[in-house]
């Protein structure tokens, strides 16, 4: 199985990853991608960057190496209403915003109430993945938010990290499993990301094709097997 993108990654400017851009799309070359995407913290994290960063993307060629380069953030979900640390106005200027639930800015509720908050976060035109749903620090409904995800045209994302040893995700590996299988039964769409913090990371799929391959997730469900599945990501919502 070959995988054409990533677009969960992370540069220095999250404050807490180590490559630079430039690291990051060599390696992504190098992993024979076709596409890459980077997606930094925004400000709720410690060391996230200013919103200039997000703002000036503008300077970043859409083409790098032979890869076409996308323009994304991944953004802290703040409470069970969905509300999420962006403003609109740098929102709308990216090609997709990752939703994704941390300790450092979301204080874990009940498993509806964390569920609320990522259909809530959903409900954004400008919300095209939901981040690494597989973490019992934060329970959520993976079958409601799977049924509610291709309803509203939202990719749940398969985090090669959470599959990893050592991973501070707690049940990754059998929260993702199910999160697959509930995909499956509603037709939700799903990509693939490494969610890397150094370019070593970059393109590096394996523990996610393993259980793809192991639950025998449809291939016209997986975004990353096809260019023009981008497309999926990228469009406009709302």
């Amino acid at each position: 199985m070959k995988l054409l993108f990533d677009l969960h990654t992370h540069t220095m400017a999250s404050g807490h990853a180590y490559s630079t851009l430039q690291e990051n799309i060599a390696a992504a070359a190098r992993a024979g991608l076709e596409a890459y995407g980077f997606s930094d913290h925004t400000s709720g994290l410690p060391g996230a960057p200013h919103n200039i960063w997000f703002d000036n993307f503008k300077v970043i060629p859409r083409q790098i190496e032979g890869l076409r380069i996308l323009r994304g953030a991944e953004v802290n979900v703040l409470d069970f209403e969905g509300h999420y640390d962006l403003e609109e106005s740098i929102a709308k200027k990216l090609d997709y915003l990752i939703a994704s639930l941390h300790s450092h800015t979301y204080v874990s509720g009940t498993r509806q109430q964390n569920t609320q908050a990522l259909l809530k976060a959903m409900e954004s035109p400008y919300i095209k993945i939901i981040g690494h749903p597989d973490d019992d620090r934060y329970p959520v409904d993976t079958d409601q938010l799977a049924r509610a995800a291709a309803e509203m045209g939202v990719l749940l994302e398969l985090n090669n990290s959470s599959l990893k040893p050592g991973c501070t995700r707690i049940n990754g590996p059998a929260n993702a499993r199910q999160m697959l299988l509930d995909c499956m039964r509603h037709g939700t769409r799903v990509v693939v990301n490494t969610d890397s913090h150094i370019s070593y990371d970059v393109g590096r799929f394996a523990e996610a094709i393993r259980l793809l391959e192991e639950v025998r997730f449809p291939q016209e469900l997986l975004a990353n097997l096809d260019l023009a599945r981008l497309d999926w990501i990228t469009r406009p919502r709302g």
